[in-house]
């Protein structure tokens, strides 16, 4: 149900088939993070329409309201949502490392404070699982720790906790159509992010996710963990690196072998006026693109770009309508989800490793410094 064939590879990059109940993902593939059952903004005709095959959903949020049992009873996430295509939950480890109020954690699990209403919860591996059975998605995820990626006696405990997690959410499982994926703990250690790797692969989920990069690290670090984790894991799983999505963050994750990206950065972006652009990150709100008859991109082609102009896109968010966010979200999705397309091409043909100096060349000035921008 879940096979994963590798179709094409220029050295460490490849593209391949997800085969999913919902439908074949295309890797690599960058998904819109749906975070509260909905992509911020948009609808699911308008999130297909830009050429998404892959949504994120979030277990911590959805749980907390309106919860995962009215989600199952209304049929799941697919239904609920009327989203056709497959989709991926996270653990709501790392919103509870987040945004939980506050927080205890102990081998078993973690007894955190609602962020909506202070009121008390606790999340074990058990309990995650069962809300991401409720929930229905394709994909779900183990439950982990995330800590700080720069402490390395606390990275090596939440590690081995996470370890012990991935184990007992496998045994909690019981679902058999959602592929279940272990999570590479370590924070920016190399001896602790090889063993991570190593045990993960040993247990023979469907697919691998590396979790607690994007956090705070540079990229340089993440890019060095990239490289030391990688070389350890199954060449027949997909690899998916969880909230990374800057064009240069799938430019070089691709180039080091990942598969499945995921990040509320281009909505997050769109929301705060800004859209990515061949000249760098536009801020349009500028007052120089009062009268700027332009697209966003003269070679986009998203509703946005093929309609209308800088200036009436200012015009909108100077008299402060919502309609803004939404033409500006539809572009920054096709934008990530069109240069996706562009690299499956470049590797099935050979050129993608020679092409990445001109990739990353062309996104100059889209790139942004690591904040915590999941969930």
């Amino acid at each position: 149900m879940f096979d994963f064939t590798v179709k094409a590879k220029n050295n460490r990059a490849r593209t391949g088939v997800f085969a999913t109940p919902h439908g074949d993902l295309l890797t690599p593939v960058f998904a819109p993070v749906g975070t509260q059952a909905t992509v911020k903004t948009l609808t699911p005709a308008q999130v297909e329409d830009v050429g998404a095959s892959l949504v994120l959903a979030n277990t911590y949020h959805l749980y907390l309201r309106p919860g995962d049992e009215l989600v199952r009873d209304l049929g799941g996430l697919h239904r609920f949502m009327q989203w056709p295509r497959p989709m991926l939950t996270d653990s709501g480890g790392f919103q509870v490392f987040s945004l939980a109020q506050t927080r205890k954690i102990d081998d078993d699990g973690v007894t955190f404070k609602s962020h909506i209403d202070g009121s008390t919860h606790r999340f074990t591996p058990e309990k995650s699982i069962a809300i991401q059975e409720n929930l229905g998605a394709d994909i779900i995820m183990a439950f982990d720790e995330c800590s700080d990626p720069n402490d390395h006696k606390y990275s090596r405990i939440a590690m081995d906790r996470t370890h012990r997690w991935a184990e007992r959410s496998l045994k909690a499982q019981t679902r058999r159509d959602q592929a279940l994926f272990g999570i590479i703990q370590g924070g920016v250690q190399a001896d602790l992010r090889t063993a991570s790797a190593k045990f993960i692969s040993s247990l023979d989920t469907p697919g691998i996710a590396i979790g607690g990069l994007s956090v705070g690290e540079t990229k340089d670090e993440m890019h060095a963990m990239l490289d030391v984790t990688i070389p350890h894991l199954p060449e027949n799983k997909p690899r998916y690196l969880m909230g990374v999505g800057t064009p240069e963050d799938l430019i070089n994750g691709v180039a080091r072998g990942i598969d499945i990206f995921d990040c509320v950065l281009p909505t997050r972006l769109a929301r705060h006026h800004s859209a990515f652009a061949p000249e760098g990150r536009l801020n349009l709100m500028n007052a120089a693109f009062t009268r700027d008859e332009r697209p966003i991109d003269e070679t986009c082609d998203c509703y946005t770009c093929k309609t209308f102009t800088r200036a009436y896109l200012r015009h909108l968010i100077v008299a402060k309508e919502l309609l803004a966010g939404t033409l500006i979200s539809i572009h920054n999705l096709r934008a990530l989800i069109r240069l996706m397309e562009q690299i499956r091409v470049y590797i099935a043909d050979g050129s993608f490793e020679s092409r990445v100096p001109e990739l990353l060349s062309q996104w100059h000035g889209n790139a942004e410094r690591n904040k915590m921008v999941n969930g």
